[in-house]
């Protein structure tokens, strides 16, 4: 199986040298998002306005694939301060309306362009 690049415009491009996901077979692995707007400007606001954000490029990438985030299989979720976990989980759960997927869930020093939150997805898709 070869993996295949998904991109969006939807969602904002990578600022390293990765992609914004890739697909191998029915599988969809994302790269970590930030709260990037498409346009590449930090989301300014605390974890609930910045997980919002991560989310919605999770659903413009999960969109790439024809898909929603409601085939997530496993959430990777990195947060700079557990003690806004509260916080995370209340939009996390807006967001996934009801789904729920396997996740982890661990605190960080620090993440790119000081970001509150970072999510990365594997998402079964049609194969």
């Amino acid at each position: 199986m070869n993996p295949t690049v998904i991109s969006t415009t939807q969602a904002p491009a990578a600022i390293g040298p990765y992609v914004q996901a890739m697909r191998v077979g029915g599988l969809v692995f994302t790269s970590g998002q930030i709260p990037l707007t498409p346009e590449g400007a930090m989301v300014e606001g605390g974890m609930a306005e910045q997980t919002r954000q991560v989310l919605e490029n999770l659903k413009a990438v999960a969109a790439a694939c024809d898909t929603t985030l409601a085939s997530t299989v496993k959430a990777t979720v990195f947060i700079k301060d557990m003690n806004r976990f509260a916080e995370f989980n209340s939009v996390f759960e807006e967001m996934f309306e009801g789904h729920k997927p396997a996740r982890s869930t661990v605190e960080v020093a620090r993440l790119p362009k000081d970001a509150l939150v970072e999510i990365e997805l594997i998402l079964a898709v049609e194969d």
